[in-house]
C-alpha cells in the first residue's frame, strides 16, 4: 500500500477523488437539507389552510357538532381553551404532538340564551371574564393570524403517518377561545428525502469510481513523458554516456520544459566531464615532460656523477613546482573558492610591485582599491606580465585606470598581437597557439585560464584586443571598492 501510493499519479487519484467525495458529500447534505425543508414548509402550508377553514365555521357560528370533519382522512381536533377536546375528526384512534392525546370528543353545554333578572351582574362579570380573556389577543369571531407547528403521528381509520400540525386559534362568541390543530401528511417529504437518500447512495460511488479512474487516465497520460525522461535517465546512468538526451514532448508545457532543461544538465555535464578529461590528460601530459627529464638526469648523475646538469635539474624542479601551484589553484577555481569580499587591495600598488625588477615594463597607474585576494589578483597580474614579455618585441605597457564604476587594468606588448579567431581560444587550459614553440619558451598554456577563472571569480572580466602599438593588450575590469 505505501509502495502504491507513493507514486504521483496515485497521490493524484486520491486527492482529487477525496475532493469531490466532500464536494459530493457537501452538496448532498445541502439538496437533502433543503428538500426536507421545502416539503416539511409545504405541508405545514396544508396543514394552516385546513385549521383556518374550521377555525372560520367556528367564527362563523357553527358548533361541534356541525363541523365538517368526516370529509378529510386529515386529523383535526377542536381543543376548547380549558383543553377539552370538543371535536375531532371522524376515525380518528391516536394522535401525538398536539395540545391533547384525545381522541374522542367531550360533551360540551350549550352556551344560555337568556338570563333571570337576578342574575344580570353576574352575567356583566362572567363576559368581563371572558371578554378578559380573549381580548388580549383576539376579539369575538376573529382567527389568530399567526399559526404554530409542530411535527406528530397520528392514526386515522387504522392508517398511521406522520404529519406536519397546525395550531390556530380562534375566539368563538359567546363560548371562548378554541385551538383548531390539523395535521398535513409527511408522507411524500419522507418519500422524496428517502428516494434522494437512495440515489445518492447508488450514484455517489459511481461518480467517485468515474473521477478516480479519469484522473487515473489523465495522470498517466500527462506523466507519461515523464517516465520517459525517467527511463532514459536510468539508462545513462548505467552506460555512463552522457552524449545522450531525454524525449522532449511537443506539449509546450512543464513536462517539456523539464526536459529540455534535462537536456541541457546534460549537456553542460557532458562539456564539464569532457573539459575535467581533457584537463587531466593534459596535466599528466604537461607533468610527463619535467618529471622524464627530471629522472633522466639524476640517473645519468647517478651512473656518471661529473655528467650531472645542476642548473637544468633545478630548472626542471621550477617548472614542475610551478605546473603543480597551478593546477592546485585550478582546482580551488573550479571547486567554486571565492576571494574574500572584505579585503581591499590597490590596483596601483600592486601593478608597481608586480611590475618591479621585470624589463622594459612602463607603469601608468592611478590608485583604485577593489575588493577580493591580493594573491590571487596578483598571480593575474604576473600571468598576463609574463604573457607579455613573451611575446613583446622591446616594451610592455601597463595602465590602471577608472572608467565608471569599474577599475580597468591594461596589459599592452608590441608583439605580432592575436588574432580575432584566437581570442578567446587563448583563455582556454593547456592551449599554446605556436604548437612548435618549446614548452620552456611558452609554459604549460594555464596562465591565461587561470587568470581569467580569477577575474570571474571577483566578479569582473578579462579580454584581449589589438594594443595601439600594434600587439596584444588585455583588459581586466573589475568592480571598484564601496
Amino acid at each position: 500500500m505505501r509502495r502504491l501510493f507513493s507514486s504521483v499519479r496515485a497521490r493524484a487519484t486520491l486527492a482529487a477523488t477525496l475532493v469531490v467525495a466532500v464536494a459530493l458529500v457537501a452538496a448532498g447534505a445541502a439538496v437533502l437539507i433543503s428538500l426536507y425543508s421545502n416539503l416539511t414548509e409545504q405541508a405545514g402550508t396544508e396543514a394552516e389552510r385546513t385549521a383556518r377553514e374550521v377555525a372560520a365555521e367556528l367564527a362563523g357560528g357553527r358548533t361541534s357538532e356541525q363541523l365538517s370533519l368526516d370529509d378529510d382522512d386529515r386529523p383535526v381536533q377542536v381543543v376548547a381553551e380549558d383543553g377539552t377536546l370538543v371535536a375531532a375528526t371522524e376515525g380518528l384512534e391516536r394522535i401525538s404532538g398536539t395540545g391533547t392525546g384525545a381522541v374522542r370528543p367531550q360533551p360540551q353545554p350549550s352556551a344560555p340564551t337568556t338570563s333571570a333578572p337576578g342574575d344580570d351582574e353576574d352575567d356583566d362579570d362572567d363576559d368581563d371574564d371572558d371578554g378578559s380573556t380573549g381580548s388580549a389577543t383576539l376579539r369575538p369571531g376573529e382567527i389568530g393570524e399567526d399559526a404554530s407547528f409542530t411535527d406528530g403521528s397520528a392514526t386515522v381509520d387504522g392508517t398511521t403517518a406522520d404529519y406536519r400540525f397546525a395550531a390556530v386559534p380562534v375566539e368563538v362568541p359567546d363560548r371562548g377561545t378554541f385551538t383548531v390543530y390539523a395535521g398535513g401528511p409527511l408522507a411524500a417529504e419522507q418519500s422524496a428525502v428517502s428516494t434522494a437518500q437512495t440515489v445518492m447512495l447508488i450514484g455517489f460511488p459511481l461518480l467517485l469510481g468515474v473521477v478516480a479512474g479519469v484522473t487515473w487516465l489523465v495522470t498517466r497520460r500527462a506523466l507519461r513523458p515523464v517516465e520517459g525522461i525517467r527511463r532514459e535517465m536510468a539508462e545513462i546512468t548505467a552506460s555512463e554516456d552522457l552524449s545522450r538526451r531525454v524525449p522532449e514532448p511537443d506539449t509546450h508545457d512543464e513536462v517539456a520544459r523539464l526536459a529540455s532543461t534535462t537536456n541541457e544538465t546534460l549537456a553542460a555535464l557532458e562539456t564539464s566531464v569532457e573539459r575535467q578529461r581533457r584537463f587531466v590528460a593534459d596535466a599528466s601530459h604537461e607533468l610527463r615532460s619535467p618529471i622524464a627529464s627530471l629522472r633522466t638526469q639524476l640517473e645519468v648523475a647517478a651512473a656518471h656523477p661529473e655528467l650531472l646538469d645542476l642548473d637544468g635539474a633545478v630548472e626542471d624542479t621550477v617548472r614542475l613546482q610551478r605546473l603543480a601551484a597551478d593546477l592546485l589553484l585550478l582546482a580551488r577555481l573550479d571547486a567554486g573558492e571565492r576571494p574574500i569580499s572584505d579585503a581591499r587591495v590597490d590596483l596601483a600598488a600592486l601593478a608597481r610591485e608586480e611590475a618591479a625588477g621585470r624589463k622594459n615594463v612602463t607603469v601608468r597607474a592611478e590608485s583604485l582599491e577593489v575588493a577580493g585576494s591580493r594573491g590571487q589578483l596578483g598571480r593575474v597580474l604576473a600571468n598576463l606580465l609574463d604573457n607579455a614579455q613573451r611575446h613583446a618585441r622591446s616594451a610592455v605597457t601597463v595602465v590602471v585606470r577608472r572608467e565608471g564604476d569599474r577599475a580597468v587594468l591594461q596589459v599592452a606588448d608590441d608583439g605580432d598581437g592575436v588574432s580575432a579567431a584566437d581570442r578567446e581560444r587563448i583563455f582556454e587550459r593547456f592551449v599554446r597557439l605556436d604548437a612548435a614553440r618549446s614548452r620552456d619558451e611558452g609554459g604549460a598554456g594555464l596562465g591565461l585560464a587561470i587568470a581569467r577563472d580569477v577575474a570571474t571569480r571577483h566578479g569582473g572580466t578579462l579580454t584581449v584586443q589589438d594594443a595601439p602599438a600594434g600587439g596584444a593588450q588585455f583588459e581586466l575590469r573589475l568592480p571598484l571598492a564601496r
